[in-house]
């Protein structure tokens, strides 16, 4: 017989919302929901009816739940989740598995309980690499897509906000980038402290109900209960209403608190909070259960997995033992059955789960807190299975009540397990907790470092902060520690937009690892690069300085890198400029590099035009990271790629590039690399003419700037807004925006530089060469520096328009220098490999041609460069060529430049790259892996993409230029 649909009264919004959600999920298409509301408001009511729903449209179901005693314990919740799923791990690709399996301590490769505890912050476990969040994340996306199959999914979570920090971070990730999976999931969090924060994924939140819904409600409540010695008053039920005020948990235990006070007793509306309230009620029910079963329920509230087994060891100590269970059990508050929490225990095995969090949380605030003490001794001895190290550690904690080595050092080992596993967040929380228990202050002050570089890793700056501050003093003139604080204060500045403070603290760090650490010195140094690039040049010389100084040992990695960024410093005065490419071989000769550095060489290697050399590193380097599920570190190569693809004259390439990573960097809410990823894209659209889309993405470029300095993504978004309006023809707004990059801050900084070509146009447009004299100079001293053929024929172009005959608006009658040197810039131009500045001057020398009355002559160079303009989708480019061919007397052709040529004009940029790495012979699972989607999501583009191509087979796309 099917069991009656439990009714849900007032509740048509939500419940129309997950249909929504739930229909086009059985389609293969993809979405998720977050439920946001108070304790008791009828969160967990929708969510089962989701599972009915999802049953009868035959979706298979993955439900879980935050634990609050997991808070701390990294992928918990995940682990909770996906039990169901993990039978289609093998059908993930090798390293996804091998992630997922170290992640959820599965296999005998898995970090974790099994791992080295003497592996620190800083290590890797020994029985396997290190696990990033965000692999995870993937992992669980691919993990999903297979659960759902042909039929679809639909995925739970309860309690949100009390998911650890892993979990959470790793299934938002995976739930951003579902696409075409057929995966639907919905997540309920409550208000307040703790709560869930904001995401980027749609939210309803569930309102209180009307007044009409409360009364039905209380009319099936009253119903489904009612005593004919005892009826209902009236009077009570008005007061009940009132207090209850639409919570539907409020509606159905206010009846029995309220009955149950002495007859005429003053009603009280609002006099107390209603979750306050709730728990007084609970409060009185478990108050008149025997003492044992009180005891019993204490110590499954402490423990919170519910773990029968576990609960009942801890109970015995204190007289309690399983029949007194069946109080608690009648009186509705618990109730039994297979686990569905624990994380490290047997599914099967029997647990006790509260019927509400309010419920143990009355139990939990009625204890005296002798009896909460002698209730986590007593689950520390009942834990002592290596298994249950975790878990007793913080009981340990608990049970403190001030120092105690014991848990202290329990607690250490437990952050050194949560960090092998990428839990950064749990092992912050745990290294905090052991630093608190810690009697002498040095270790106290030690363990607050490795707290506060896990808070950083964990992306809470703020904490992070706070930790390395309170840490300081404890450790004193240390040089080893204090150079860390000072690089964890320096990156919360930084990742804040605080660059001077994360500036002077980098180059202090640099100072006191000195001597003892050259190498850590020299890393810090060159991460102190960056900052300085948004402050000024006198920053940057200050660093490079320092760095000089700086002797590392002949074996050192980071030695090559070191003598590269010095040699950037003579700025090619006495010796040629080195070359990236040499340093990095002498380099792996040695080892390999800080992260950072690495990435560093490539935004130096850009600042002195080693164009090529930034590319192939920054390229290797994301190879590297794909492979490795590394999807944090890709926004930020990434963005490095970007940069030179526009450099050299590819922005369909940039913008493939540029979009996925600015859409990595808002999954992961990487904030300063969305806005400077969002200012590229600025650039391309206004290459192209998108006036719209190029005015959007500057304005998110702009965003995030801090007192003292600039946003991240200002240059860019400058540089772009200025080549916006020369496009357009919009000379004197063009040179206003374009003057900004010539002060400081920005005057330093590689699109200063870059942009001073498209500055010259327009003061030489507007009829002012003068405000173009100075940051000529400029340019001419770097191309000197950078000694590369095309830097050559940049300032040979410019120069030509500043001779005074090559403006484009005069007659043409000057001396001839200008067509001298538009003539000997072209000669330097790559047409191939940088095609964009090559039309340019072919453009201008056509027009100036034109104007000195040499018409067939322009044609030949006009015509080049509209060609090149036309193919590259540059509208307002080529549209001025053809008016210019026009002009000279060349048959009139389109009436407008379109927007690109070729088969893969009309992809998206996503599609174009699936596309690419199809044609290449990439399967879709392996698109999938370097792309950090799901094989599905590839799939449905290349489905999408077909038709546009013209084409109908994976195998005809080898014969398409792309």
């Amino acid at each position: 017989m099917t069991a009656p649909k439990t009714v849900l009264h007032g509740r048509a919004a939500e419940t129309a919302a997950i249909e929504e959600l739930l229909v086009p999920a059985r389609g293969g298409s993809s979405g998720a929901l977050v439920l946001r509301g108070e304790p008791g408001i009828g969160k967990t009511a929708l969510l089962d009816h989701a599972a009915g729903r999802a049953a009868e449209l035959g979706l298979r179901l993955l439900r879980g739940t935050g634990i609050e005693m997991e808070a701390e314990l990294p992928f918990a919740g995940l682990q909770l989740l996906l039990r169901p799923a993990l039978r289609h791990l093998d059908a993930l690709p090798a390293a996804q598995r091998a992630t997922l399996e170290a992640a959820l301590c599965l296999g005998p490769r898995a970090g974790g309980r099994d791992a080295d505890p003497s592996v620190g912050l800083a290590g890797a476990s020994p029985n396997g690499p290190a696990v990033d969040t965000m692999g995870v994340g993937l992992a669980v996306l691919a993990l999903l897509a297979e659960h759902a199959g042909d039929d679809g999914m639909l995925g739970i979570v309860d309690d949100a906000q009390w998911l650890d920090r892993a979990s959470r971070d790793a299934l938002l990730f995976a739930a951003r980038r579902l696409h075409a999976d057929g995966v639907a999931l919905l997540l309920a969090t409550r208000d307040g402290v703790g709560a869930l924060p904001a995401t980027v994924l749609p939210e309803r939140r569930v309102e209180a109900l009307t007044p009409e819904a409360s009364d039905a409600l209380l009319d099936a409540l009253l119903a489904a209960s009612a005593d004919p010695e005892r009826p209902f008053p009236p009077a009570l039920r008005r007061r009940l209403l009132a207090e209850a005020r639409g919570n539907p948990l409020a509606l159905r235990e206010l009846p029995v608190a309220l009955a149950a006070e002495r007859p005429g007793a003053a009603a009280a509306p609002g006099a107390l909070p209603l979750t306050d309230r709730l728990q007084l009620a609970f409060h009185s029910q478990v108050s008149r259960l025997p003492e044992a079963t009180q005891a019993l329920l204490l110590v499954a509230a402490a423990d919170e997995t519910g773990e029968l087994s576990v609960v009942l060891r801890a109970a015995a100590g204190l007289g309690a033992h399983g029949d007194d269970l069946a109080p608690a059990e009648e009186a509705g508050l618990v109730t039994t059955g297979p686990a569905a929490a624990a994380a490290d225990g047997d599914p099967e095995a029997p647990a006790i789960a509260f019927r509400h969090p309010l419920i143990r949380a009355a139990v939990q605030q009625r204890a005296p807190l002798g009896r909460r003490l002698a209730v986590h001794r007593a689950l520390a001895d009942a834990l002592d299975a290596p298994e249950y190290a975790d878990r007793r550690a913080w009981h340990l904690a608990s049970a403190a009540t001030g120092a105690d080595a014991d848990a202290a050092d329990a607690l250490e080992r437990t952050a050194e397990r949560a960090q092998e596993r990428s839990g950064h967040e749990a092992a912050a929380a745990a290294y905090e907790r052991a630093a608190r228990l810690t009697a002498d202050p040095r270790t106290r002050g030690l363990r607050e470092t490795l707290a506060a570089e896990a808070a950083l890793a964990a992306g809470d700056l703020d904490r992070a902060r706070t930790l390395a501050s309170r840490a300081v003093p404890r450790v004193g003139t240390e040089a080893a520690p204090g150079a860390r604080l000072a690089h964890v204060r320096a990156l919360a500045d930084f990742w804040q937009g605080g660059y001077p403070a994360a500036h002077r603290l980098l180059l202090e760090g640099a100072a006191l690892a000195g001597p003892a650490a050259p190498a850590q010195a020299a890393a810090m140094l060159v991460q102190a690069l960056h900052p300085a690039w948004y402050l000024g040049e006198e920053q940057v010389a200050e660093t490079l300085r320092r760095l000089a100084e700086i002797e590392l040992p002949e074996d050192d990695p980071v030695r090559p890198l070191a003598s590269y960024f010095r040699g950037l410093m003579d700025r090619g005065r006495t010796a040629p400029p080195p070359v990236l490419e040499k340093a990095l071989a002498a380099m792996e000769e040695r080892g390999r590099a800080p992260e950072p550095v690495l990435m560093m060489a490539c935004g130096a290697a850009l600042s002195r035009g080693q164009d090529g050399d930034a590319h192939a590193v920054a390229v290797h380097l994301a190879a590297e990271y794909r492979a490795a599920g590394a999807a944090g570190r890709l926004p930020t190569v990434l963005f490095f790629v970007a940069e030179a693809e526009i450099f050299t004259g590819r922005p369909r390439d940039a913008l493939v590039t540029a979009t996925e990573a600015r859409d990595l960097a808002a999954d992961l809410e990487q904030r300063q690399w969305f806005g400077q990823l969002s200012s590229v894209l600025a650039h391309v659209a206004a290459s192209e003419g998108d006036e719209q889309a190029c005015r959007e993405h500057a304005e998110r470029g702009l965003e995030g700037s801090a007192p003292g300095s600039i946003a991240p993504g200002a240059p860019w978004a400058h540089w772009a807004l200025g080549l916006l309006d020369l496009g357009m023809g919009r000379a004197e707004s063009a040179l206003d925006r374009l003057e900004r990059l010539t002060r400081e801050p920005m005057r330093h900084h590689l699109c200063a530089t870059r942009s001073v070509p498209d500055l010259v146009e327009a003061a030489v447009r507007v009829g002012a060469p003068e405000r173009a004299e100075e940051p000529f100079r400029r340019l001419e001293r770097w191309a000197e520096a950078a000694r590369r053929p095309w830097a050559d024929a940049l300032v040979l172009r410019c120069r030509a328009l500043l001779d005074g005959d090559g403006n484009g608006d005069g007659d043409g009658d000057g001396d001839g220098s200008a067509e001298e040197r538009f003539t000997a810039a072209l000669a330097v131009h790559d047409r191939e490999a940088r095609p964009v500045e090559y039309a340019r001057t072919a453009l201008l020398l056509g027009e100036w041609l034109r104007r000195a009355r040499r018409k067939a002559e322009a044609r030949v160079h006009l015509a080049a460069a509209q060609e090149v303009f036309e193919r590259l989708g540059m509208r307002p480019w080529a549209e001025r060529a053809r008016a210019e061919l026009t002009a000279s007397g060349a048959a009139e052709g389109a009436s407008a430049a379109p927007a690109r040529t070729g088969p893969a004009a009309a992809l998206t940029p996503q599609e174009l790259q699936i596309v690419r790495l199809a044609a290449a012979g990439h399967s879709n699972r392996d698109i999938a892996a370097q792309l950090f989607l799901s094989h599905r999501t590839v799939g449905y583009h290349l489905y999408k993409a077909y038709p546009k191509l013209g084409i109908r087979a994976r195998g005809e796309l080898k014969d398409l230029e792309l």
